[in-house]
């Protein structure tokens, strides 16, 4: 990264603190849902240590967008993956809702993953032998809820696919299923959202669709989004940019 990010600040590290504490911005005192500290990630070689990462700085507060922006091979995804608890740092730390995540085994972060956060990615990752509404359904019978069934009617009828609960992946358009993942990763109320490059697969137009979807519906349930994308101008509609 160029530099640290100068807004909001990075809070210093405290190992005795339990959780991040609030910081102040333009807006008033907002808690902390995420944050780095000095973040390192590297990948041994035949020529030695590859540094892919090295000494991330990073804060992002409740119901901020942030694009994470860079070029091909510049690490934003193994940030992400970082940030998300999906992989783990050669060295410094991530808290995610109040968890130092990169000192937890993975079954404890994926619990915490399962709370706090939701995904969309570049590959849909549907389950192609799951309607769309058993694939919504998934994570909410994951975490034991009652009503999934109700709830996941709700959440794909708020994309726009209300008439087609029914079908399986394979019968549907690539906007379409992106639009199920979406339903997906907001119908467990995640307060934060990953965004790997979710237009990757799309063309423009049922790209731009799917983004001013994702936007509309970041406003609509107040969630803290994280982007990652090579588009300036889709980082642009973030209201805070960083670049690797």
């Amino acid at each position: 990264m160029n530099s640290a990010p100068a807004y909001p600040p990075a809070i210093p590290t405290n190992p005795t603190s339990e959780t991040p504490a609030p910081v102040t911005t333009a807006a008033g005192t907002s808690p902390v849902v995420l944050e780095t500290r000095a973040l390192c990630k590297s990948f041994s070689t035949g020529d030695g240590a590859l540094n892919i990462l090295k000494d991330i700085a990073l804060t992002v507060t409740a119901g901020e967008t942030l694009a994470i922006l860079g070029a091909s091979g510049s690490g934003k995804s193994t940030l992400l993956a970082l940030l998300a608890g999906l992989d783990v740092p050669t060295s410094g730390e991530v808290w995610l809702d109040g968890a130092c995540i990169s000192a937890l085994d993975e079954d404890a972060r994926a619990q915490i993953r399962a709370r706090a956060a939701g995904f969309v990615f570049q590959s849909f990752h549907l389950l192609p032998a799951y309607t769309a509404l058993e694939n919504v359904m998934l994570p909410l019978e994951l975490q034991g809820v009652t009503n999934a069934g109700s709830r996941a009617r709700a959440a794909l009828e708020e994309v726009g696919l209300g008439a087609r609960l029914d079908h399986r992946p394979s019968t549907l358009s690539g906007g379409e299923q992106q639009r199920v993942a979406l339903a997906r990763a907001l119908v467990t109320q995640p307060r934060i959202l990953f965004a790997d490059e979710p237009t990757g697969n799309l063309d423009v137009q049922t790209g731009t669709h799917i983004m001013d979807l994702l936007f509309e519906l970041n406003r609509r349930h107040h969630t803290t989004l994280v982007l990652v994308t090579h588009d300036a101008v889709l980082a642009a509609r973030c209201g805070r940019q960083v670049r690797l």
